[in-house]
């Protein structure tokens, strides 16, 4: 019988993946299985068959991939001299047992210091960097293992740090791009030239380490791993970084960045930070560099074990938004130090924990299926929640205190997107997440898509044209909470000439403030969503009402061109968060009808703490359902075509695929539709 070429071509591929005979450091991370691994922290004192003990483990688990922090003060002698034996023995074990290595740039830092460099501290800091990149790199680029480097770890510092070096290259930064505070009308304004110089300064501090890095080993593979995303990201320009990295990453610890979430949130959390690493990536891959993989004791902000669920979950939610692997912190504990003993997935007789265990299972899926997976890539529905960096930082800079209200505290804009992102992913749909900046605006037609922008209380005044153009062109556009209250300058423009108002068809007489929750009822489409914070009333210039208050709109829809303007003042999405998101969700099954008939897949019914995340793979579709749930669910799904399923994977007892998923509790189930 006679194969087609293709099919040849196909099963030669697939013996070339799952056999490991090719070179992970030659072939592109996008053609690549998705790859799990963890960080090996080296220490002094360990011993080279201790070292061994742990790559031996990693490929009795299925992971291919490690980092290690290389640091500087355990091989560069006070004498002036280099000794890298200890780490040699790392690079070697790698070779030995088929594992690739990230070295991790750890320039000499106190023995007290978690996260390592941020920024030169001055010139001489500057050149010890410099120095220090030179021998590191011109050793470790010989070995076989040698996959690439991780530039900084976790850049992303908050605020401008108070150095000798920084401040000059601020008032550099400032003589040519400061903005003074005044705007073109005469108003006093807040020029944010901190912030703004903050992300550039990132940019500059990048490429500086990627031209030093290639003075030794030119065109290797580079990577960064950025942190605490939901309240950093504001400082990260993440389209510039492409044009410096091989790939990006992330470090997403439940105990130190999911704050704005309760545990059972926590994969919807994992869910929201891929969605914004990937959109940051853009054309580049990206994986997520950091998952938390043991208890902490005494360091992150919210201790906790996960379980082995919670691995599972976690990995398969990254593998699921289309991330290329996930890499653990850490497969063995440091002995010394801040968090000594935590974060591990072996115990302390250097064992296999129940989580490496659950790590190695979805290891073993991916490798058994390794063309099908290397080929996956996220489906998209056409919905995309925007944030502004400008938000961020207006509500940041604007905090007085009081009372708590989520939508007025530090993390409400955050929070507000998020809530549109949960209640969507409830309804078994994976929705893009990213800054506006990273939107395409320059498409001929937006027919399907929808952007929602939640509570974006600043939108720089250069986004009214595209906006403009977005809707004109056939999208659609929700809008709620105090979006576009300011510009990118924190000036009130809803009273000086508001800029969105021929876009949206009104303007606002006022907001006030009603409490914690209130109801807002809106006449077509029929529904009472709740509200939180702010009632806004509307001054409508073409636009039809959609609820009133006595005489006053609160809420529009706008035809604009061939798309529309659907606007409601109020924070309906946070709202949702607190109290639940049964009637937003009913609002966004009519409101999005027909983008959600085309999606091949989703939930019949919204699901309470379940979510879907969606691959393509040639002519497969692959879901990834999670069940956070307490209690089985019996699950009906919602398709667009007939599609026969089968199981690739499920961390409970699970064995065959029937009509009504049954999914237990805390389960999760990768099904392959095809």
């Amino acid at each position: 019988m006679k194969l087609n070429l293709m099919k040849l071509l196909n099963l030669a591929l697939l013996i070339w993946i799952s056999t490991g005979f090719f070179n992970l450091k030659a072939q592109p991370m996008q053609e690549l299985t998705p790859m799990i691994g963890a960080e090996i922290f080296i220490e002094p004192g360990q011993t080279p068959e201790l070292i061994d003990s742990w790559f031996k483990t990693m490929k009795e688990h299925g992971m291919s991939i490690c980092r290690i922090r290389m640091f500087e003060t355990y091989m560069h002698k006070p004498d002036g001299s280099w000794d890298y034996t200890l780490f040699d023995h790392a690079y070697k074990a790698g070779e030995k047992y088929g594992i690739k290595v990230w070295g991790n740039l750890f320039p000499a830092t106190d023995f007290t210091d978690v996260g390592g460099f941020k920024f030169p501290r001055s010139e001489e800091h500057l050149n010890a960097i410099a120095v220090y990149i030179k021998n590191l790199v011109s050793h470790f680029k010989q070995f076989k293992s040698h996959y690439g480097w991780v530039l900084i770890n976790e850049p992303g510092s908050g605020k401008l740090p108070d150095e000798e070096f920084t401040k000059k290259m601020y008032r550099e930064w400032l003589a040519k791009n400061g903005q003074q505070g005044i705007n073109a009308s005469g108003y006093n304004v807040f020029p944010f030239n901190e912030e703004r110089f903050l992300a550039d300064y990132n940019v500059w501090f990048l490429q500086w380490l990627k031209d030093e890095v290639y003075k030794y080993d030119p065109g290797s593979h580079l990577h960064v791993n950025n942190h605490a995303i939901f309240q950093n990201v504001a400082e990260y320009n993440f389209p510039q970084w492409r044009n410096i990295l091989t790939s990006l990453g992330g470090s997403a610890h439940a105990s130190w960045h999911f704050g704005y979430f309760n545990r059972s949130q926590y994969t919807v959390a994992m869910s929201a930070n891929c969605e914004i690493i990937k959109s940051g990536a853009g054309n580049i891959p990206w994986l997520m560099t950091e998952i938390q993989g043991g208890n902490n004791t005494y360091s992150g902000f919210n201790a906790l074990c996960p379980t082995k669920e919670e691995i599972s979950q976690w990995l398969w939610t990254v593998i699921g938004s289309g991330g290329k692997g996930g890499i653990f912190w850490s497969l063995n504990p440091r002995a010394s130090g801040f968090e000594a003993g935590e974060w591990a997935m072996v115990d302390f007789k250097n064992q296999p924990s129940d989580r490496l265990t659950a790590a190695g299972n979805v290891a073993k899926v991916l490798n058994n299926n390794a063309l099908l997976f290397a080929r996956a890539t996220a489906m998209e529905s056409d919905i995309h929640i925007l944030y502004t960096r400008e938000s961020l930082w207006v509500e940041k800079k604007l905090q007085t205190g009081g009372p708590h209200l989520e939508g007025r505290d530090t993390g409400g804009v955050m929070k507000s997107a998020l809530s549109w992102f949960e209640a969507l992913g409830e309804m078994g749909i994976q929705s893009n997440l990213k800054e506006i900046g990273e939107f395409d605006f320059g498409k001929t037609s937006y027919k399907g898509t929808t952007i929602i922008l939640s509570h974006q209380i600043s939108i720089p005044s250069a986004y009214r044209q595209p906006l403009e153009a977005f809707v004109s062109k056939g999208g659609k556009l929700i809008v709620d909470g105090l979006t576009a209250y300011y510009d990118e300058n924190a000036h009130c423009t809803m009273q000086t000439g508001f800029p969105f108002e021929k876009l949206f068809g009104a303007g606002i007489s006022e907001f006030k403030l009603e409490g914690n929750l209130f109801d807002v009822k809106l006449n077509t489409p029929s529904v009472s969503l709740p509200g939180h914070c702010w009632r806004g009333y509307m001054t409508l210039s073409g636009a039809t009402p959609m609820g009133f208050i006595g005489k006053e709109a609160i809420a529009a829809r706008n035809k604009y061109g061939e798309g529309e303007v659907v606007w409601i003042p109020s924070l309906v999405g946070l709202a949702g968060r607190i109290q639940g998101y049964k009637n937003l969700q009913a609002f966004l099954g009519q409101e999005l009808s027909n983008t959600l008939a085309a999606v091949p897949l989703r939930f019949k019914t919204p699901q309470k703490q379940m979510l879907m995340k969606l691959l393509k793979s040639d002519n497969a579709v692959i879901s990834v359902i999670i069940n956070k749930n307490k209690e089985a669910a019996n699950l009906e799904l919602t398709m667009n075509k007939k599609l026969t399923p089968s199981l690739l994977y499920s961390s409970a007892s699970t064995k065959a695929i029937t009509p009504v998923l049954k999914v237990g509790p805390e389960e999760t189930m990768v099904i392959k539709w095809q």
